[in-house]
């Protein structure tokens, strides 16, 4: 999960999981067709270490590692982002407007009751190694996440309401449903080969990285992979969109940010992407620099303080050691409000920011929310004493320390990822303002918060996903049902969330097609999550990545106006980006795949149906 997860890309768990972009299509009455894509996996050959000389080769900086290469296991951006690379989905975003178009799926209609999705399969896709995709692939994907719990790690709730999914044909897939699911035209899930990955016996450990190259379907094909060092691919010439401009990429993985940003400086990659974004004071030093361009623009993410609730599993088995004064409603509520967000906005991300207020960011206006003024739970130190004086948590006369049930001074652990500066900043003024309640606050900075968040083992931790245009992936994430099944299993849940009410909720968004009345409801899950208090959302960070311009020439932003690069609901940027030695531009990669999608969208919506985008968490470290 990002997407940090625990990114996952908790982001450390911050989970990103770009598991990680999910788009919405809300449709009336009436029947409606669309198109889509597919993805890889891997495939016996000789590691490709370095590129052939004369390649041109695209290297980006990343400040987190990947989980797993396996897309039924991996939830931080990064993996997700390259799976994205790897692996066509049955559907894509329109980088201009994040609604649904053509991927390994050329065309969908849906049944009159909603409940029968039928998707015609593009006959010009085919694996790395030779064969044909085709509906086979992807009904035996989904077929896997619905049988094997291993499978279902990662993208489980795309199938929890599927009720049957058959290939009629090679170019015939049907998903039955047992209620109407507004997401069938946002299942952001790769299709794989069956007949590479029917030979996997435990895909609960099974991670897709010791055979290469790895067989995919996507723009690039996955070549050789280090832990904690890169992740190399190599365009796919016979991508059915095109081939990329690129020769090859590589994702180079730096512990050190400022390492990342020196690298840049020196040509030594092409693009550096943050952890997730560059910090004010590096991406001002690239400002000026020669043949460097800065991408500073409203991002999709959010940046958020999550509480442990309690850690337990769907069998009602509890596990981990979160205080148990976290278990308050008013406790929660009382270091809300003793966090002061413009404060976080103006000196830790220096205005390359929007202060926080509902779970989704306002990139996303259809579903933004924010509390009322009598609901809001504003910055008010005095009024947040009080109430740790109502819950019974009073201060020592002579320590001035707030005591536990058990007497002992309140101490709040706090899981940071040792890579993002922005949570050791954050993390230094909330030892200040919690200190003035009379709590105290150790920095538990990991470059691995993935262990302990999963093991329930922390107070509150430093999180943030990256939010798809439909938003139905992290709203999933603190349903009962993204509980692990036991302790011993790692469930889909950001941070162990389980409210009746929430769910209900969930549960009535998901089989909505109108979208101004699921956009409703989704911001009543968002006022009820604010209400619980289990997740501070401090901030909206705005993408801030920078290039060098004598190494790539033009390069897509999603949205094409004023969006990101880096963890796109998509692989627009790294598919269109033009070597800064060749002629074109990456909006002349795009035009034939982009635009024609486009009108194909448009022609096949029928009746008064209406598509909307949705997407998905993206980090325990870095979350999608």
């Amino acid at each position: 999960m990002s997407t940090q997860v625990h990114g996952n890309g908790l982001s450390g768990p911050r989970r990103l999981r770009s598991r990680a972009s999910r788009l919405l299509a809300a449709v009336g009455a009436a029947a409606l067709t669309l198109s889509a894509g597919l993805a890889t996996p891997l495939n016996p050959a000789p590691h490709r270490a370095a590129a052939a000389e004369g390649d041109s080769v695209l290297t980006v900086a990343v400040a987190q590692s990947v989980d797993s290469l396996s897309p039924f296991l991996a939830s931080r951006l990064l993996s997700t982002s390259i799976h994205r690379l790897m692996y066509e989905y049955l559907t894509n975003y329109d980088p201009r407007d994040a609604r649904a178009i053509p991927g390994l799926a050329t065309r969908w209609e849906s049944s009159p009751d909603k409940l029968t999705w039928t998707y015609t399969i593009r006959s010009d896709s085919q694996w790395s190694d030779g064969q044909q995709a085709t509906a086979e692939d992807a009904a035996w994907t989904f077929n896997k996440m619905m049988t094997d719990e291993g499978a279902a790690t990662a993208n489980g709730s795309f199938v929890t309401n599927f009720k049957k999914v058959t290939a009629l044909s090679p170019a015939k897939l049907v998903i039955e449903l047992k209620t109407p699911q507004a997401t069938m035209t946002a299942l952001d899930v790769p299709i794989v080969p069956k007949h590479v990955w029917g030979k996997v016996t435990d895909f609960s450990e099974f991670n897709n990285d010791k055979s290469f190259p790895v067989v995919g379907n996507g723009p690039f094909v996955l070549t050789d992979y280090k832990p904690d060092s890169y992740v190399r691919l190599k365009a796919n010439k016979d991508f059915w969109r095109g081939t990329p401009k690129f020769d090859e990429m590589v994702f180079r993985y730096y512990k050190d940010q400022d390492a990342a940003v020196a690298a840049l400086r020196k040509g030594e990659v092409s693009f550096v992407a943050g952890s997730p974004s560059l910090t004010p004071a590096q991406a001002a030093s690239l400002e000026s620099e020669k043949d460097i361009h800065v991408n500073d623009a409203p991002g999709r993410r959010f940046y958020a303080l999550a509480i442990n609730p309690g850690a337990k599993a769907r069998n009602g088995q509890k596990f981990g050691d979160g205080d148990p004064s976290l278990l308050d409603v008013r406790v929660r509520h009382a270091l809300f409000m003793a966090v002061d967000r413009k404060a976080v906005i103006d000196k830790v991300f220096q205005g390359h920011a929007v202060q926080g207020q509902g779970y989704i960011p306002p990139r996303f206006s259809q579903y933004f929310w924010k509390p009322s003024a009598s609901q809001e739970l504003a910055y008010a130190p005095q009024r947040a004493a009080r109430l740790l004086d109502e819950a019974g948590y009073r201060r020592n006369n002579s320590s001035g320390k707030r005591l536990g049930k058990d007497g002992k001074p309140i101490t709040y652990r706090i899981l940071c990822h040792a890579t993002d500066p922005n949570d050791k900043a954050v993390g230094q003024y909330l030892k200040e303002w919690w200190g003035r309640l009379g709590i105290g606050v150790t920095l538990d900075c990991l470059d691995n918060v993935s262990d302990p968040w999963l093991a329930g083992t922390y107070d509150l931790a430093f999180d943030g996903w990256s939010v798809n245009p439909d938003p139905d992936f992290v709203l999933s994430i603190h349903t009962c049902a993204a509980l692990p099944a036991t302790p011993k299993d790692s469930g889909a849940t950001d941070n162990f969330v389980c409210d009746k009410q929430y769910d209900d909720l969930y549960t009535r968004q998901l089989s909505e097609y109108d979208p101004a009345k699921r956009a409703t409801i989704v911001k009543q899950m968002e006022s009820r999550l604010y209400d619980l208090g289990y997740m501070n959302v401090m901030a909206y960070p705005n993408a801030v990545e920078a290039y060098r311009t004598d190494q790539i020439k033009s390069i897509r932003t999603m949205p094409s106006d004023a969006g990101n690069i880096y963890g796109q609901d998509g692989y627009w940027s790294w598919w269109s980006a033009v070597p800064a030695d060749r002629t074109g531009s990456s909006d002349d990669a795009g035009a034939t795949g982009v635009i024609v999608g486009g009108v194909v969208g448009a022609a096949v919506l029928v009746g008064a149906g209406v598509f909307f985008a949705l997407r998905r968490r993206s980090t325990v470290d870095d979350r999608e």
